[in-house]
């Protein structure tokens, strides 16, 4: 029996190159100022579900929310054999923290319509909060499971996933539709096919196609870029290369749960912190030295 995964995905700043200039004066990250990459644990969210297309049927569909170079990871996620990919992309969402995030990304899947999985990374880099994905499942009124390490069987409408606990694992059950959330020993992302990159590496988005337009013709007037844009997207979509882009309106959002407006999160700072310790300290590996460790530890109150 054939299964429609959706799986939800994410552009990320670098995290590990965080610069002074990372934040704005308003609390949110300066993307600009940070190398973006796909967000780890989204490729693994990915590779199930097109596991599960691989051993069962069906199809994968992939979402991103964000500005138009989000297309990239969009890109990548055709690159690996997903069958559609959608752009969520409107300024009108922008700053929005994972409360106005899992909402725009629920009105999206409604608008998608069928689905039997909506997959998620774990959490993202940029936030490390784990939240969209559980917001999301609640916001749709589906089963969610965290923690995905394996899918065991999928069966009559339900599937079996094992899930990691941190101190060891379980194996729970939920009938379809159900959102998962994937973590990092899941498995190893596929690496993009050859064959469907030379084929889709001229898939864009509109706005993609805009900002072309805009560099090539800086001069134009909007109307005649926006003409041209939507000239290049026809030809596009003739050829299967025309990734889908929607905005608010598309999938029906109530403006007030989005971007800041729907946003409660407010970020006071963000800054890199680097451990420093001059010298160090030797540690004879006899009773009397352990004895030394365990209360220099926790005696005098080392570790907190």
């Amino acid at each position: 029996m054939p299964y429609d995964s959706i799986v939800c995905v994410k552009q990320v700043p670098d995290t590990a190159n965080v610069t002074a200039e990372a934040m704005k004066e308003d609390g949110t990250v300066n993307r600009g100022a940070l190398p973006a990459i796909f967000n780890p644990e989204d490729l693994n969210a990915l590779e199930t579900a097109l596991e599960i297309k691989e051993r069962h049927g069906g199809t994968v569909t992939a979402v991103s929310m964000g500005p138009p170079k989000a297309g990239e990871v969009l890109r990548e996620c055709l690159y690996r054999g997903a069958d559609r990919a959608i752009l969520l992309t409107d300024r009108r969402a922008a700053a929005s923290d994972t409360l106005a995030t899992s909402y725009i990304l629920s009105q999206a899947i409604r608008t998608i319509g069928r689905y039997d999985f909506v997959f998620c990374g774990r959490q993202a880099i940029d936030g490390d909060t784990a939240q969209v994905g559980p917001q999301c499942a609640e916001k749709l009124g589906i089963p969610q499971i965290t923690y995905l390490e394996e899918v065991v069987a999928i069966q009559d409408r339900r599937v079996q996933i094992r899930r990691n606990m941190g101190h060891g694992w379980e194996i729970v059950e939920a009938a379809l539709p159900v959102l998962v959330t994937v973590i990092a020993s899941a498995n190893q992302p596929r690496p993009p096919s050859i064959r469907r990159v030379m084929r889709l590496k001229k898939a864009k988005v509109i706005a993609e196609l805009a900002a072309e337009v805009k560099d090539r013709m800086p001069d134009a007037a909007e109307e005649k870029v926006q003409a041209e844009a939507q000239r290049r997207a026809e030809e596009l979509k003739q050829r299967g290369l025309l990734i889908e882009q929607w905005g608010l309106d598309e999938i029906h959002a109530d403006l007030a749960r989005c971007g800041m407006a729907g946003s409660p999160t407010k970020v006071h700072r963000i800054q890199a912190i680097v451990l420093k310790k001059e010298g160090f300290v030797s540690v004879p590996d006899t009773e009397e030295g352990i004895r030394g460790l365990i209360h220099e530890l926790v005696v005098d109150r080392t570790l907190g």
